[in-house]
């Protein structure tokens, strides 16, 4: 009887511990599971001034985005190419070029901004493009998409840059904002924000003109002026596709909270150091024609945009026309 009942006793233990090992091999398996289901933030570059601005409502979610904030466009180039960054907010010329240089390692994914380009006057003697004949103009962004944008639309009304119309490409935005602001200069093509900054020195500043109107005016409607665009690594989009387009949802959310909600979006802005001034970021927002254009929505505007910047100067997107593989398609709800 001894012998059966220690035998029982053995068993017991033996189906004990066979159940308590595979209950922890099951937590064991279930914590790799949850460790491997972890994915790595989503690495994006962001551009000071209305590229950079529709981010900002996205930049508070600090678990899923690691979002960085650059001056200047020449500084994501090499960090996008090499892998550093997963996605960009870029200027619209600059999703090509990324695409000819990385032989299409590099889509486009969506518009963010379009026109911010503004003729402003200390005067009035400018009321339509026809009226700048004989004039000269004062800009910023020589070899860019400002001079192409404002080649086209000036030819598009018969007037020849450089002959019909003097373009002077000497300063930067900053002083060129400066140099209105203090009545240096009467007459010039400025990007927001600065005709924001420009026009709280000098209320009496007008904007006769707002290129982008007179865009869809030159290209009939077939095109539209698109200034800041949305490119992520081919590599990340096959891996992480509905990462993507989960991010593409909530980017156009934040994008239309920007748009909604001016003084509290300005306050975000200027806290993620896109815009420096709060006021300034809030007053600047109407005009910065904040976006999100999925590719499948924007692709006849952007092939047609691309086809005026070729036309004036190849190497502004890369050397040639991007093709079909250039333009994501994943993006499905959007």
């Amino acid at each position: 009887m001894k012998k059966k009942i220690g035998i029982f006793i053995m068993s017991f233990m033996i189906i004990v511990s066979t159940l308590f090992a595979a209950g922890c091999s099951n937590n064991s398996s279930n914590d790799s599971t949850a460790t491997s289901a972890k994915k790595d933030k989503i690495k994006i570059a962001a551009l000071n001034g209305p590229t950079g601005m529709g981010m900002a409502k996205l930049m508070e979610n600090k678990n899923d985005y690691d979002i960085t904030v650059y001056n200047s466009a020449d500084q994501i180039v090499s960090k996008i190419v090499n892998g550093e960054l997963d996605g960009a907010a870029v200027p619209s010329n600059l999703a090509p070029v990324l695409y000819n240089k990385t032989k299409g390692q590099v889509k486009l994914v969506g518009i963010n901004t379009l026109g911010v380009l503004y003729i402003v006057e200390n005067g009035n003697t400018v009321n339509s493009i026809a009226d700048l004949k004989g004039k000269t103009i004062y800009s910023s962004g020589k070899g860019s998409t400002p001079e192409y944008v404002l080649n086209y639309i000036l030819k598009k009304n018969g007037l020849e840059p450089g002959k019909d119309v003097t373009i002077d490409y000497k300063m930067d935005h900053s002083d060129l904002a400066a140099a209105i602001a203090s009545k240096k200069v009467n007459l010039a093509m400025l990007p927001e924000p600065f005709v924001t900054t420009t026009k709280m020195k000098d209320s009496n500043l007008r904007i006769p003109i707002d290129l982008t109107k007179e865009w869809d005016k030159a290209s009939q409607g077939q095109s539209k002026l698109v200034m800041g665009t949305l490119v992520f690594r081919k590599s990340f989009i096959d891996k992480r596709e509905k990462d993507l387009d989960n991010f593409l949802s909530k980017y156009k959310e934040s994008v239309d909270f920007v748009n909604k909600n001016k003084e509290e979006a300005g306050k975000l802005i200027a806290k993620e150091g896109i815009i420096p001034k709060a006021k300034v970021a809030e007053m600047a927002i109407p005009k910065s024609n904040i976006v999100f254009i999925s590719t499948k929505e924007g692709k006849q505007a952007l092939e047609k945009f691309y086809e005026v910047l070729n036309e004036n100067n190849p190497k502004s997107i890369g050397g040639k026309m991007p093709d079909e593989n250039f333009y994501y398609g994943g993006n499905k709800n959007n």
